[in-house]
């Protein structure tokens, strides 16, 4: 793509990220989004990812609750686009609450939103400009999504932890797996998080809650690159890419 954006002047775009979670699955240690990836901790590289956008204007980091001065400090350590503006808040209790306390320090000016994963930090560049751009076209809502590569298969869970019998085998091609940074109107944003009720730990897909208010969710092409890092194997390949880049774009 270009170096400028194909944004209308009246259209301000901010990523809000939320990095309040553990992530348990990688197991012990500092919270998921400061682990490091290449000695560099995954939200630096998710920061990065969405400044690199220059339709980005602003990236609100949402913390811990009791960790946004550390966050700050180490924000503080590294080096951002200077068009970008970096703002940190403490996060909630759950994903939810932690997203809508990062729309709330939007300034009015911001139109669009980006809401992206801290454990995806590996995202293209030209991802983001495709969601970016998806929303400057009117769509109140947008995803970046690849083609499943497996069979999918819908089961009826065993509540004794046994095998788990079969009830459907969704088609394959009707389905996508959806990545982030999803991007929205952020009054429609807005309004999904007033409107739709927390369900247990919070919804964890803001497209979801969208969704839920009949409001149209629309697909881009996501990038094999923006894979979620969750588990321990997850890091390996992360690294890989990172590795691939430095060798290959000087990354």
């Amino acid at each position: 793509m270009s170096d400028e954006p194909r944004t209308s002047p009246t259209v301000r775009t901010a990523a809000v990220i939320p990095a309040a979670g553990r992530g348990v699955r990688l197991g012990p240690g500092a919270p998921k989004a400061l682990r490091p990836l290449s000695g560099t901790p995954m939200l630096i590289h998710a920061v990065r990812a969405m400044a690199a956008s220059r339709a980005v204007r602003m990236v609100v980091v949402v913390a811990p609750p009791d960790g946004a001065p550390e966050v700050r400090a180490l924000l503080d350590e590294h080096s951002f686009p200077e068009r970008t503006t970096i703002t940190v808040v403490p996060g909630g209790e759950t994903r939810q609450e932690s997203v809508a306390l990062g729309l709330r320090a939007l300034p009015a000016d911001i139109t669009s939103v980006l809401v992206h994963d801290a454990a995806r930090p590996l995202v293209p560049v030209d991802t983001v400009d495709a969601v970016v751009d998806a929303v400057r076209d009117g769509a109140p809502a947008v995803v970046p999504a690849l083609p499943l590569a497996d069979t999918v298969k819908q089961v009826e869970p065993d509540p004794r932890g046994g095998p788990e019998k079969v009830v459907g085998t969704p088609e394959r091609a009707l389905l996508r797996a959806v990545q982030t940074p999803q991007g929205f109107d952020r009054a429609t944003l807005v309004r999904a998080h007033e409107t739709v009720a927390p369900d247990g730990e919070g919804a964890t897909d803001d497209a979801g809650m969208v969704e839920r208010l009949g409001v149209p969710v629309v697909c881009v092409p996501g990038h094999e690159e923006a894979f979620k890092v969750t588990r321990p194997l997850d890091l390996v390949l992360a690294e890989a890419v990172l590795a691939r880049r430095r060798a290959t774009d000087g990354f």
